[in-house]
């Protein structure tokens, strides 16, 4: 019988802690303590959330899975293989696997470059495609999420916030990517927009197959993208399962924190 085979990701009690500068010269210096040890997985073709409030390691769990930062201990594996622990060439070609989807589609995304640039770059980066392949794939990229051709040799500024956030995952996407990284991906967005963003994503999960890891700390949209969610408090995963079961029976103080705190419309009171 032959082995199972890995997930697509795997962390297994990550552990990052940031020095600060001292405060005096024979203290040692004070120390962050982001991540305390956080385990999950992620199978392939599936979307795992990561919820919480603002400073509870969200973010930092998204650079460590992205390999832009180091743990103090733990491990991130992708297919089994620990990124952290990848010689620098591996590590580059890993990177066709996993791409990011940033929080802001203003500053994501550079100004004074063309969308064919920004959609391309990371072809030109990780593979070294001749720039005609690279057009035609970035045009293909642009067409899945809904954009012309025609787009390429725009810039960012003659786009609406929702079309920005739209070459941000086409970019993403360029790579046929196996894991994408979406950091707070429609938060910037109008509701109306957040939306139609959080469909494409869906439809594209379809259509290629790709997971994702969404950091947010919007309940409703975690409910709408994902099959897991993890709730983080203080650098721990606190709670774990499937949103629409863990959100109706939370069972951890802070997770009920949380729900309680969602705004909820009332009906106006008639006299």
């Amino acid at each position: 019988m032959s082995p199972a085979a890995p997930p697509l990701l795997e962390v297994t009690d990550l552990v990052r802690h940031y020095s600060l500068p001292r405060e005096s010269l024979f203290a040692p210096p004070p120390q962050v303590k982001a991540l305390n040890g956080v385990s999950f997985s992620l199978e392939a073709g599936r979307s795992l959330g990561i919820v919480g409030e603002s400073g509870s390691g969200k973010s930092t769990i998204a650079r460590l899975v992205m390999a832009l930062d180091h743990p103090t201990s733990g491990s991130v594996k992708l297919l089994g293989r620990d990124l952290h622990r990848m010689p620098k060439d591996e590590l580059r070609l890993a990177r066709r696997d996993v791409q990011m989807v940033f929080q802001d589609p203003y500053g994501s995304l550079d100004p004074r470059q063309t969308v064919e640039h920004i959609v391309a770059e990371p072809l030109a980066v990780l593979d070294g495609n001749s720039c005609a392949e690279q057009r035609e794939r970035a045009a293909e990229s642009l067409a899945s999420v809904g954009l012309r051709s025609t787009d390429l040799q725009k810039y960012p500024h003659e786009f609406s916030g929702g079309q920005r956030q739209r070459i941000a995952i086409a970019r993403a996407l360029i790579t046929r990517p196996k894991l994408i990284v979406a950091d707070e991906p429609v938060s910037a967005l109008d509701v109306s927009v957040q939306a139609q963003v959080l469909n494409l994503m869906q439809d594209l999960q379809q259509q290629f197959g790709v997971s994702y890891l969404l950091i947010s700390h919007d309940l409703a949209v975690v409910n709408h993208l994902c099959d897991e969610v993890c709730v983080l408090h203080r650098g721990l995963v606190v709670e774990r399962g499937a949103p629409s079961q863990l959100f109706a029976h939370a069972e951890h103080p802070y997770t009920q924190a949380l729900l309680a705190a969602v705004p909820r419309a009332e009906p106006p009171v008639l006299a």
